[in-house]
């Protein structure tokens, strides 16, 4: 495109009997290059472009709860037509690091295993990291209805068209939508919807935070979030590096990221699904995810073979604000849990090929006999939510029953 004063962000339309919103991405010299919302196809050289303006803009609000919108925040429910009254730009900049109060408060999300062992804190951030088909999406409905935020925003990027609806009607359920905000791009949607998804579901909840609610943010996933920008930095002219993403693609996740968070009015707590290359949490978003947020929960494709659901792998996974918002005696229970689950997962292979003898080491004995208590209060239904002192009071029980009286009649005494 040439003839227009423009730069990277704006927004143009081009021309013809159909016209398309379009977003300029680079510029060079004279010429500026531009990538499209929707589909290019009818349109041919020497259409007249027409500068929109500097920045899409999205709608807030609480005329947003209880809709379901796409990438450009129009929705596709059926429902009324959203106000523009309220709209703001759609990229923000992140509190100042001395502007956000510590994560002082829980945040209780009904799962046991993450209210105990990977307690999470109001305003932290927390990456789920797994491969393909281990639960990502079914742990997050779970978050929803479990958690006690006053608004959630769930973010869909990338996901495939026919799941959508049945994650809205089956995991998230009338009652859970009412008291969120849905915003989805499916893996059919140009590149640049699929990023923006992103940045309106980070606006929109932004927006909630500074009217003093706590949010939940929920986006699934941060994977396709960068795939989609390596598709527009390698249009834009980018060279690859790291496994085929540009600079920018990974560039992006810090000031995606870290615009979650508390802030002197409320909080977003966000919990960010990594899709990792086959099934190694190292790979290059995996890797950088990580070393930004404030604790991550590794699912365990193991685990989800043996029909184990959620299927958080505790000894991989950490919350960094779990010391800050449990008690002394919380922290001592949900320490001692971890040294049985690792003593246990030592001495796996022994214990499986019958080698292991009881008697000759008490920790390991001990490990053995908590082990399926353990392993059922880790286990939960899709739809069954736990309340944290429940969760707690079960652990409890657990722990410090004697040896004879663990197994799963001693946690289905406790959780009542």
């Amino acid at each position: 495109m040439v003839g227009l004063r423009v730069g990277p962000g704006d927004l143009v339309q081009l021309g013809g009997r159909d016209p398309l919103l379009a977003e300029v991405v680079a510029v060079s010299g004279s010429c500026a290059t531009v990538l499209p919302y929707g589909d290019f196809r009818g349109h041919r050289v020497g259409e007249p472009v027409e500068w929109i303006s500097g920045e899409m803009e999205v709608p807030t609000g609480h005329q947003l709860l209880g809709r379901v919108l796409d990438g450009l925040t129009k929705p596709i429910d059926g429902g009324p037509r959203l106000s523009k009254a309220d709209a703001v730009a759609i990229h923000n900049r992140p509190p100042s690091a001395m502007e956000r109060p510590p994560v002082a408060q829980p945040m209780p999300v009904g799962v046991r295993v993450i209210d105990t062992m990977l307690t999470c804190g109001r305003g932290q951030r927390i990456a789920i990291m797994a491969g393909s088909g281990v639960g990502k999406s079914s742990l997050l409905s779970m978050l929803v209805r479990g958690s006690n935020a006053d608004v959630n925003v769930l973010c869909l990027v990338g996901e495939r068209g026919r799941e959508v609806r049945e994650f809205i009607d089956n995991d998230l359920g009338p009652e859970g939508l009412a008291r969120s905000v849905v915003i989805v791009a499916t893996s059919d949607e140009p590149a640049l919807v699929r990023r923006n998804a992103a940045f309106a579901a980070t606006r929109i909840s932004e927006h909630f935070r500074d009217q003093g609610l706590n949010v939940n943010l929920l986006m699934d996933s941060v994977t396709r979030f960068a795939v989609a920008q390596r598709e527009i930095g390698l249009a834009a002219g980018e060279i690859p590096t790291t496994r085929g993403f540009p600079p920018s693609a990974l560039g992006l996740l810090p000031g995606l990221l870290e615009r979650a968070g508390t802030s002197s009015r409320g909080s977003i707590t966000g919990f960010y699904t990594v899709l990792v290359e086959g099934d190694d949490i190292n790979d290059p978003v995996g890797d950088t995810v990580r070393s930004i947020v404030d604790g991550h929960l590794v699912l365990s494709r193991e685990l989800a073979n043996a029909g184990h659901f959620p299927s958080v792998d505790v000894l991989q996974s950490a919350s960094r604000v779990a010391l800050a918002v449990t008690s002394g005696e919380q922290q001592e229970l949900a320490a001692m849990a971890r040294r049985y689950l690792a003593v246990y997962d030592r001495a796996r292979d022994l214990i499986d090929v019958g080698a292991y003898s009881p008697g000759g080491d008490e920790e390991l004995d001990r490990a053995v006999a908590l082990a399926p208590a353990l392993e059922a209060f880790r286990r939960q239904h899709l739809h069954e939510a736990t309340a944290p002192d429940q969760a707690w009071a079960a652990l409890r029980e657990i722990l410090t029953a004697q040896p004879a009286e663990t197994g799963l009649a001693n946690l289905t005494r406790a959780v009542g």
